[in-house]
């Protein structure tokens, strides 16, 4: 609109009376002329860059003493910009760091389904093969040599965190599922990168940056790494400062694109790391002393205080004890999760063939576990019309560790005047609700479960079980 302006405007400047006619009027030049003086001026001003263009043009040795200067001014005077030159810029262009966010909003919703992921939306994975992790790594050739450049620590809003892609210059999570599923894919690279030791580690959740993991997966990573997981957290970067990595690896997403080929391996790295971290090979020779092994069936109660808890604890309890005595060699350990540390956890898992608890983040601690271990679920009423998907996640867990889910049970029972069973704001309520228990089921369950153990040790026995060599990573 500026522009539109200004044009009647400067014609109103050259021609303010268009009706008057104009006079033509002759008069002599005088040597004090200023106007004569302005003419002389401009004249002897086009003939020095017309003869000067001329000689940039056809002087073109490059020994000549003035070549640089002249070459340097040829450069800013010459309206042809050839092809090369172009293309020469462009390519800086598409070089010169730029900072994006590292939540892209416009992923966040339906479109991150369609093949789009919010996190460092504007680059693409690599995957080395069908089933493997999906994963970024800088520098390579796919980044053009450029290292990744991280800036800000926000730690509430994601989008004001942002990451670039630089040349290489001289410069001076709490649920234990999540956290877990989230390394895995970490973990896969490291197998196939010849077990390469992270020097720091950088967690984003939705972009935003965390300072810390949760215990038990910090535990589970000095054990996997020999050394605690170093968290950056930029708190002696100055505040608007660019911090560029020598080399990174970003893993955008959790395990869910691996093959379950992929998945095993890791696994059994993270259970055979952890036994060693935590000395458990004891315990375990001790109870195999004392029992043969297609007769030694450990069944552990995992039990929850609080939210998903059973509601009679010792009925549920006697159930199982009166189960397990009457098939020799079967033991029974009551555990709660939330008082054992991670050694602890690690070596109740490892005497355990059969893994009894309700839903919740202890059973992660599942792979921990001998290979082909059972699992038995519980869950509150409402969870398995209204829960969807996440009702299930310990029961793919189990498939990828390679244990086996012997199903769940779904209470049935529970208050449900104030809403109806298809209601969602029933699971609102539920969600964290108590379970209850029926010990005609529970008992045959547990029995069938049981035999199903005995009768799978006997038949491994007899195919023998192959000698470990130990951790693929020592």
């Amino acid at each position: 609109m500026a522009m539109k302006k200004e044009g009647p405007e400067l014609a109103e400047r050259s021609s303010s009376n268009p009706n008057k006619p104009h006079r033509h009027t002759l008069s002599p030049f005088s040597v004090c002329s200023p106007k004569l003086s302005l003419y002389i001026f401009s004249a002897c001003a086009t003939l020095f860059v017309i003869l000067h263009i001329q000689t940039l043009q056809t002087d073109q040795n490059p020994t000549s003493s003035s070549w640089s200067l002249k070459h340097q001014w040829q450069r800013v005077t010459n309206t042809t910009t050839t092809t090369t030159t172009i293309a020469t810029m462009a390519e800086k262009l598409r070089q010169a760091v730029t900072f994006l966010p590292l939540k892209d909003l416009r992923y966040t919703g339906p479109a991150a389904l369609q093949g789009h992921t919010w996190f460092m939306s504007s680059m693409s994975d690599k995957q080395d093969e069908e089933g493997g992790v999906q994963y970024q790594q800088f520098p390579s050739p796919s980044s053009h040599g450029r290292l990744l450049c991280l800036k800000g620590r926000d730690n509430h809003d994601g989008p004001w965190n942002s990451y670039a892609l630089a040349l290489p210059e001289p410069y001076n999570y709490d649920n234990i599922w999540h956290g877990l599923s989230a390394v895995v894919p970490f973990i896969s690279w490291h197998i196939k990168s010849s077990c390469a030791v992270p020097d720091r580690w950088v967690l984003y959740y939705w972009g935003e940056i965390r300072a810390r993991m949760e215990v038990w997966l910090g535990s589970l990573m000095e054990a996997t790494f020999s050394e605690a997981p170093r968290v950056e957290v930029f708190d002696d970067v100055e505040e608007g400062r660019a911090v560029c990595f020598e080399k990174a690896v970003v893993m955008r997403h959790n395990e869910g694109g691996m093959s379950r080929e992929k998945r095993l391996e890791v696994y059994d790295l993270l259970r055979c790391k952890a036994r060693l971290y935590c000395n458990v090979s004891l315990d375990e020779e001790n109870y195999k002393s004392t029992h043969s092994v297609t007769k030694r069936i450990g069944v552990t109660l995992f039990m929850r205080t609080g939210p998903r808890s059973f509601k009679n604890e010792t009925a549920v309890i006697g159930i199982f004890e009166r189960e397990c005595a009457k098939v020799d060699g079967c033991r029974l350990m009551v555990a709660y999760s939330n008082n054992l540390t991670f050694c602890d956890q690690v070596r109740v898992m490892s005497l355990t063939d059969i893994l009894v608890s309700p839903h919740g983040a202890q059973l992660t601690n599942m792979f921990l576990m001998n290979r082909n271990s059972s699992v038995m679920e519980f869950f509150p009423k409402g969870w398995l019309k209204l829960a969807g998907v996440g009702q299930y996640v310990f029961h793919w867990m189990a498939g990828w560790s390679g244990m086996r889910h012997e199903g769940a049970w779904h209470d049935p029972d529970g208050d449900t005047r104030q809403y109806g069973e298809d209601d969602h704001r029933f699971m609102s309520i539920y969600k964290d609700g108590k379970i209850g228990h029926n010990e005609t089921y529970f008992a045959e369950w547990t029995r069938n479960v049981i035999d199903e153990v005995k009768t799978r040790k006997i038949e491994e026995a007899k195919m023998g079980t192959p000698s470990s060599n130990g951790c693929s990573c020592n």
